[in-house]
């Protein structure tokens, strides 16, 4: 089961028993990666959404994940860090921070309605070696919570995102400029993580894809193959790719799929994800591409959803309305399948 943002947390971020609940219902994923969860205050700017900062929070997820595990389920921390996607209003009105000074498109989703993204500040070279300890110590909190690993978001526009790609990344250091430079933050925060919680508890996911909220790169093929080949030489648990096709979730994807050049560079575990159904996702295993699909919005509704593919059973459409809303209503609401 692949993260799905939900904000069913509380405004101090603090996991409920109704999330409990829900990740229990879909435990026969057999492996569940948490929705996004913030590492820091900086880098959190989603209304209701869980973190991992606190001890407050370590004790809020130690009841979802003893649930997955007592309903036979696995499941990894998601970390995040949204970077220039932070409104003020989440942070006590400070700046967003970003590889570089950007503003990103759109509107941000606050407390107090939509509100414009403000114009991000860029990094100092001397605050990268906190924000990677913020890393660090989620996901030793991660850990500590009853995770069975993490998974480092480094897709969909979000901070690494940023430092990842040269339409966001115009700093003029030892982090920008090459390949290898814009890799560098992506490398560093994943060996902190690995180093702290072991690479087999250790996963990344990546978006190589067109533009997405406004992040963009040059080059995509030759950026995300490097990328994928420095991972591959950490041993990592897996690493997952969320690769739309034409018309995805976040718009659309104008470059050519880079997941056969990563298949050639990452040995360990592949995972794909992003709009497949059983049919194309099964295509996908028996021909080698991947060694496992991570389904998304299909779970939303349908917490039952192995069932429904293995029985070839219809699914039920999920109401948009009540995804990212408080409360049970389109949370845990949704009937299984009979049988």
């Amino acid at each position: 089961m692949g993260p799905l943002t939900r904000g069913r947390a509380t405004r101090d971020h603090v996991l409920t028993p109704l999330m409990a609940e829900y990740h229990a219902q879909r435990a026969s994923a057999g492996l569940i990666i948490s929705e996004s969860t913030g590492i820091s205050r900086q880098g959190l700017g989603m209304p209701f959404a869980p973190c991992l900062w606190s001890e407050e929070q370590v004790e809020g997820w130690k009841q979802v994940t003893a649930a997955v595990h007592g309903a036979g389920g696995r499941i990894f921390s998601q970390l995040w860090h949204r970077g220039r996607l932070v409104n003020p209003d989440f942070v006590v009105g400070a700046q967003p921070v970003s590889a570089s000074v950007t503003t990103a498109p759109d509107h941000a989703h606050t407390y107090n309605g939509e509100k414009p993204y403000a114009q991000a500040r860029a990094l100092r070279i001397d605050e990268l070696p906190g924000l990677i300890q913020d890393y660090r110590l989620a996901a030793r909190y991660a850990i500590d919570a009853g995770f069975d690993g993490v998974q480092v978001h480094d897709a969909n526009g979000y901070l690494i995102n940023q430092f990842l790609r040269d339409g966001s990344n115009h700093r003029r250091n030892e982090y920008s400029g090459r390949v290898g430079n814009r890799i560098r933050l992506l490398r560093e925060v994943t060996e902190a993580v690995v180093a702290e919680v072991g690479a087999g508890r250790t996963a990344v996911r990546l978006s190589p894809n067109g533009a997405i909220q406004g992040v963009d790169d040059s080059d995509p093929e030759t950026l995300f193959v490097a990328a994928a080949a420095c991972m591959g030489s950490m041993g990592l648990a897996f690493l997952a790719l969320r690769e739309p096709e034409p018309h995805g979730t976040f718009g659309t994807s104008n470059v050519a799929p880079v997941a056969p050049g990563i298949r050639k560079v990452f040995t360990g575990p592949l995972v794909l994800n992003s709009g497949y159904e059983a049919p194309r996702a099964q295509a996908a295993l028996d021909d080698g591409r991947a060694d496992a699909i991570a389904f998304g919005r299909a779970f939303r509704a349908n917490p039952d959803h192995p069932h429904r593919i293995q029985d070839h059973l219809a699914l039920t459409e999920g109401n948009v309305a009540t995804w990212y809303k408080q409360g049970p209503k389109g949370y845990v609401d949704y009937a299984r399948a009979p049988g």
